[in-house]
């Protein structure tokens, strides 16, 4: 897909997936969260960016660990989450933090315009992955970190099997090389080559529990980056496409619910 093409779908994509974005996945995402806010050991004062912030589930903890004297951006490709970010923010009453409409592939920021930017599960959908690390490390200052979070193999991902399922149905191509920033050590190697110095990396593998089919499905189809071509299926495409999606994770069946394995790596890299 071309590139401008494959951002406008991913744009409407989360737009029509916002709704159900926490619901599905705040509790699933929130390993790999800790772990890439652990790394970036975030302090009071600093000026954070958040690239694909979503609906901030990294955003609000990083905004509360630099406290009223920082400051944190988050940005998105869609603009229902950056409005969702903003009606959050304005209920918290944090003044320290804004939020952009913006694609990761071309930042509008001045150089080392931040101590710290974080990516969280955001990088796997960009159309550019170098250009998107160099511009990571390009925005932040000497001394400052880079943090990124992408989900990890596709042998150890059992949700895997959606992508195929809806471009079987609707040919999307949303995320033609999801899974390639979680094989070996590309993703550290982006960063590196992007401006990183002193690259660690972590895998983590983890499950993603579902109590019912139902909230399986949900996460899975109106929930994630395919929303928007699931948003095109009559009730018989629907109902078919989760009959295939359910019987790809019937090994991870537990009582009523699923557990299925999942698969996250995390890196932070400083920049000299």
């Amino acid at each position: 897909m071309e590139p401008r093409l494959q951002r406008r779908v991913q744009r409407y994509g989360w737009d029509r997936a916002v709704a159900h974005y926490e619901a599905a996945w705040q509790k699933q995402l929130e390993p790999a969260q800790r772990l890439l806010l652990d790394f970036a050991a975030l302090r009071q004062g600093e000026r954070v960016l958040d690239i694909a912030c979503g609906t901030g589930l990294v955003t609000f903890p990083a905004a509360a660990a630099v406290g009223p004297s920082g400051s944190i951006v988050g940005t998105d490709i869609s603009e229902a989450m950056v409005e969702a970010c903003r009606r959050t923010a304005a209920t918290r009453g944090l003044a320290h933090a804004s939020f952009q409409r913006m694609e990761a592939e071309a930042l509008q920021f001045e150089d080392a315009s931040f101590d710290v930017v974080l990516c969280a599960l955001g990088l796997m959908y960009v159309t550019d992955f170098p250009g998107s690390a160099r511009e990571m490390c390009r925005v932040t200052r000497r001394g400052g970190r880079v943090a990124a979070a992408v989900w990890g193999r596709r042998d150890r991902c059992g949700w895997a099997e959606i992508f195929p399922i809806v471009d079987r149905r609707v040919q999307s191509e949303v995320c033609p090389m999801f899974f390639q920033l979680g094989s070996g050590d590309l993703l550290a190697d982006l960063m590196t080559a992007g401006g990183c110095a002193r690259v660690r990396s972590q895998r983590l593998q983890t499950v993603l529990a579902y109590e019912s089919a139902a909230d399986a499905c949900l996460a899975a189809f109106a929930g994630g980056p395919v929303a928007l071509a699931y948003s095109r299926f009559d009730a018989a495409t629907r109902d078919a496409a989760h009959a295939e999606y359910l019987e790809s994770i019937a090994p991870y069946r537990n009582g009523s619910g699923y557990e299925i394995p999942g698969e996250f790596v995390v890196t932070c890299g400083e920049i000299d």
